[in-house]
């Protein structure tokens, strides 16, 4: 093995060691979740990005099964082996492998195999405090190791969706733009057909497949698979009968709606060009508000208290930046999300980052929604940005 590789091996593992030993300080159990996981679990609630990216394969039982590509899924599913009814209150924290594509090639950045340690918490009702919580231990732990200079970076999924439930369109409009938000030009591309013509993409469906009824759902489903059947397609992919079908009604109903009105694509539209310092990001967001006369004080209340409580816990806020159109790639995000960004890597490759998901813990299996937040280091980044000089004097890897 090359010395580099192993100088570079043995960095990560202390690295690894320091954060395991700061969150597990801090309250966060250790644990080991398993490396192979059932696929269809990952398969369903990651999104598009990470699922083309993920190490899919069967055993000779048939069972499809995945290499992880993170280890908050795992965790979700180590929490409800323990608590079938999910909502007890548990943190913890972990140190292991995780296994993605790198569809622009790997390096050590970029690692088809790389090393997460982070840490969760589930059944925490007070959402802002926990989320703060999440935000100052991967802070601390990033210290310990001796990173310095790092910026937070912020997004808010619970203001965007009070903001579009502010504006005045379809709910399925608002479901779309929700879904689509992860994927910045697709969201541009979908806000600018709603706002001009919502029902070109009906152009696309087949003649006898535009008189659907929308209000007809069971009949629908039974027509799609009849055409289906009749011009001998297959179904391809992970998307079912019911999901094509979905699609299509939305389709077939954009093409009877008026489009989306020149104030609420403004109200959108200069939403998500907010960028500003944490702090200052308030302010801009309720001014937002107030031009456009809609009302969304909870979400920005909330939003507002969760930076107090992060200030009241020593985090400097100077470090943290609000951008309204940031939301990860990961699908299972419900509410607010951070990363850390590092001088040398810069966005493309953030150190950390994590964020709140209400919804994730039922859809692997608990028989509600539970409250959960949660973060990763990607320790490779950070033995690489420390290994560029972004340490403090008495810290920080070789």
């Amino acid at each position: 093995m090359p010395a580099e590789t192993v100088k570079h091996f043995e960095a990560t593992e202390a690295s690894a060691q320091t954060l395991l030993g700061a969150f597990t300080r801090g309250g966060y159990e250790a644990v080991s979740p398993a490396i192979i996981q059932p696929a269809g679990v990952f398969l369903d609630v990651v999104g598009e990005s990470l699922r083309a990216r993920t190490y899919v394969f069967s055993d000779p039982d048939g069972d499809e099964l995945c290499m992880r590509p993170d280890l908050t899924v795992p965790a979700c599913r180590l929490h409800l082996e323990r608590h079938p009814q999910a909502s007890v209150p548990a943190k913890y924290s972990y140190d292991g492998l995780a296994f993605r594509f790198q569809p622009l090639g790997s390096g050590l950045a970029h690692t088809r195999e790389f090393r997460q340690t982070g840490i969760e918490a589930f059944g925490e009702v007070n959402r802002e405090r926990a989320d703060a919580e999440v935000v100052t231990t991967i802070a601390a732990g990033l210290e310990a190791a001796g990173l310095a200079s790092y910026q937070l970076r912020f997004g808010d999924l619970g203001l965007l969706r009070a903001i579009l439930k502010a504006a005045d369109m379809p709910p399925r409009w608002r479901q779309r733009l929700m879904h689509l938000f992860v994927r910045p030009q697709a969201f541009k591309a979908e806000l600018a057909r709603l706002t001009v013509e919502p029902g070109a993409a009906s152009a696309h469906i087949p003649a006898e497949l535009r008189t659907l009824d929308p209000d007809d759902t069971a009949g629908a489903e039974a027509a799609v698979t009849r055409y289906l059947e009749a011009n001998g397609i297959e179904q391809i992919g992970l998307r079912d009968i019911p999901e094509i079908t979905a699609n299509l009604l939305g389709r077939v109903a954009d093409a009877r709606s008026e489009p989306l009105s020149a104030k609420t694509a403004q109200l959108i539209a200069s939403y998500v060009a907010i960028v500003a310092p944490a702090r200052a990001s308030v302010r801009r967001i309720r001014e937002l508000a107030t031009l456009m006369g809609i009302q969304i004080e909870e979400a920005v209340g909330a939003y507002e208290w969760r930076l107090e409580l992060m200030a009241q816990s020593g985090l400097d806020l100077e470090r943290a930046e609000f951008s309204a159109d940031f939301g990860r790639s990961l699908a299972y995000y419900t509410g607010f999300v951070f990363e850390v960004v590092t001088p040398g890597l810069g966005r493309r490759s953030p150190v950390a980052g994590g964020g709140r998901y209400d919804h994730l813990l039922k859809a692997v299996g608990a028989p509600e929604d539970v409250p959960a937040v949660g973060a990763a280091v990607h320790t490779d980044r950070l033995v690489t940005a420390l290994a560029n000089g972004t340490t403090h004097a008495n810290g920080g890897a070789p």
